[in-house]
């Protein structure tokens, strides 16, 4: 069976399996009514024999990864997260009556400081011939919403500037595609070559590739590997960091507007990427179109499936007496769960990799419910190995098009 067999195949058993099955995603407060065990639940897509074992081997390899990806996390930031345990039982009522007033603007206002946006050339090979390719910085203004995790959060003071890459035709403004790249993984190389950015190019599109807080430049001079900082100081700090992400996002969007006249402005992302566009859905209703690519929808639930960290984590909520919906609910602020999408279903899109296991299919399943089950791409993958990624980017291209981008 060759890899376009394959694609169709999970698309098609995909749709029977998950466009006609039950919704999963509860009533709300989804962190009290989805199933304690949700981590538990099993991503099985029913396949002919062949395509499963691609799938399977696939969901394999990504089990290796996240182990990897995890014990990484587990030696570097565990004792950081333990030790904040104590503050972070206090302060998550701040985010848990938050989350229980269900003011998204209250969680996320729009900001509206001026920021002076610094511009330098940059070489950048792999860009499309004739692109101008510039390196954009500019100091965050953000200010945690827990006046209490300020004094530390300050102290940070590389991730206090935000940074993105801009590609643009220069003849006039465009239509901008922003991406997001994953956790740790924040390359703008890797990231242009993955998404193909140079074909959406030359399709009319501007281009920003966006830096998530506490990676590439944001990160500390200290830290052992890019994103050390995002999961490093407990609970509390990762709701602030998930904020701060789409704060500076709709500052650059306020930029790109005033300063550049740009009109039309699209995102996509990729895991934690994903995550982030999911929740600019749901905060920023200038967005013409949110395409989240393997998506988280509840950090907490992801990270319980990520040995050896879940079960060590689960261990230590324990010991402080905090139950799975309770810490549900002290990160339900920064979930796209809890909030409604301010875009229509229309323009609001879905890829999930059948073989995925660092981020299961059930994620994307849960947003899917959440969102009213808008288009939704399968893939037959895993979080890495994306096999037929030219069949969904074309995908996402007639999507995007389709939205009158």
């Amino acid at each position: 069976m060759d890899q376009n067999s394959i694609a169709a195949e999970v698309s098609r058993v995909a749709n029977a399996t998950y466009g006609h099955s039950r919704r999963i995603m509860p009533e709300q407060p989804w962190w009290n009514n989805l199933d304690p065990v949700f981590h538990k639940f099993p991503d099985d897509f029913y396949l002919d024999t062949r395509t499963q074992v691609v799938v399977e081997s696939l969901a394999m390899l990504d089990v290796i990864t996240r182990t990897g990806f995890a014990s990484l996390a587990t030696l570097f930031a565990l004792i950081g997260t333990m030790r904040q345990l104590k503050t972070d039982n206090t302060e998550r009522h701040f985010y848990t009556a938050l989350a229980d007033r269900g003011d998204v603007d209250a969680v996320f206002p729009r900001p509206t400081a001026p920021i002076n946006v610094t511009r330098k050339p940059v070489n950048v090979r792999f860009a499309p011939q004739g692109a101008i390719t510039e390196t954009l910085s500019f100091e965050s203004p953000y200010q945690t919403l827990n006046p209490a995790l300020q004094p530390h959060y300050s102290t940070l003071r590389r991730n206090g500037t935000a940074w993105a890459q801009y590609w643009r035709h220069g003849d006039k403004p465009r239509p901008t595609l922003c991406v997001i790249h994953g956790f740790i993984l924040d390359s703008h190389w890797l990231n242009s070559r993955f998404f193909h950015l140079d074909w959406f190019y030359r399709q009319g599109y501007d281009i920003v590739l966006y830096t998530l807080p506490f990676h590439g430049n944001r990160q500390e001079r200290w830290a052992p590997y890019s994103g050390h900082g995002v999961f490093s100081y407990g609970a509390c700090h990762l709701n602030e960091t998930a904020l701060q992400g789409v704060h500076d996002f709709r500052l650059l969007m306020n930029w790109l507007e005033q300063e550049n006249g740009v009109e039309k402005i699209g995102v996509t992302g990729i895991s934690l990427g994903g995550y982030t566009s999911a929740l600019l859905a749901a905060t920023e209703e200038r967005l013409h179109f949110s395409i989240p690519i393997v998506p988280v929808a509840s950090l907490t639930d992801v990270i319980f499936e990520w040995a050896p960290a879940g079960p060590l984590i689960k261990l230590g909520l324990r010991m402080a007496g905090v139950s799975i919906p309770e810490a549900r609910h002290a990160m339900a602020v920064q979930s796209p769960l809890t909030w409604k999408p301010k875009l229509p279903k229309e323009r609001l899109m879905i890829v999930g990799g059948a073989g995925d296991r660092v981020v299961p299919p059930k994620h994307a399943r849960l947003l899917w419910d959440h969102w009213d089950q808008p288009r939704l791409h399968w893939f037959p993958g895993n979080h890495i190995i994306h096999l037929d990624q030219g069949v969904y980017l074309k995908d996402m291209a007639r999507f995007i098009a389709g939205t009158g981008f």
